[in-house]
């Protein structure tokens, strides 16, 4: 593979006054003008030049051929990493949005808010209707946001502030679903948590938003929002 720099004024007789070629016949191994068996060519350019040159062919250039340790890493944002995080945002969120609409409209064969308040009350919370709209409304508002990656962070802690409270409850029926445990929650409190951090990737509302350039400092904050108003219901309303 070759690599080579378009400016005019190639010394040696080469097309291309900066490039690298397998060894063949000029210099041993290890030996001057070569290195790890590849020749190397620079006569047109000083040193300060070549040093330059060699880092700017790294954000553009992966020879195929070079041996492993020589390598330049490369790194960064990909269109995989928005394709994932679309794939995590959808599934997640539309979730909570079914989820939310069984709570407040009785969809999908759901209790509707006077069933779900109900339950709220035999599982000892006080304020169970306007609970259950609460809770209802978080869920289906917090899906919504997630499919549109809008207000990500803050739509994340609203899935884990309501996953957070339902282990709390659940927690002494152990972990797996199988035996009514709280595995489930627990892998979209994870979800959750993570896409508070992540942020929503490219493929969304929210792209070039504060929140998603610092997601450390929101996600962070999403967080002891999550905690706060989870302790609160369990809290305050138990």
């Amino acid at each position: 593979m070759r690599i080579h720099d378009d400016r005019p004024g190639g010394a040696g007789g080469y097309p291309d006054d900066r490039s690298y070629g397998r060894h063949a016949s000029g210099g041993a191994a290890g030996g001057p003008g070569s290195a790890h068996g590849y020749d190397y060519y620079d006569d047109a350019y000083s040193d300060a030049e070549a040093t330059s040159l060699v880092a700017s062919d790294r954000d553009y250039y992966y020879d195929d051929e070079a041996e492993p340790g020589l390598q330049p890493e490369r790194s960064g944002w990909n269109a995989g990493a928005d394709l994932g995080l679309l794939v995590l945002r959808w599934t997640l969120g539309g979730i909570f949005l079914a989820h939310g609409a069984q709570k407040l409209f009785g969809a999908f064969g759901g209790p509707g808010p006077e069933g779900f308040a109900g339950a709220l009350t035999g599982m000892g919370f006080q304020q169970s209707a306007l609970l259950a709209l609460i809770t209802g409304g978080t869920e289906l508002g917090a899906g919504a946001l997630l499919v549109l990656g809008l207000f990500t962070p803050l739509a994340a802690a609203g899935v884990l502030g309501v996953m957070a409270s339902a282990i709390a409850l659940n927690f002494g029926n152990g972990f797996f679903a199988s035996e009514g445990g709280v595995e489930f929650e627990v892998v979209l409190a994870a979800l959750a948590l993570g896409l508070m951090f992540t942020g929503p990737g490219r493929v969304a509302l929210d792209r070039g938003r504060v929140w998603v350039r610092r997601p450390l400092i929101f996600g962070t904050v999403s967080l002891v929002i999550a905690a706060a108003a989870s302790a609160a219901v369990l809290l305050l309303l138990r």
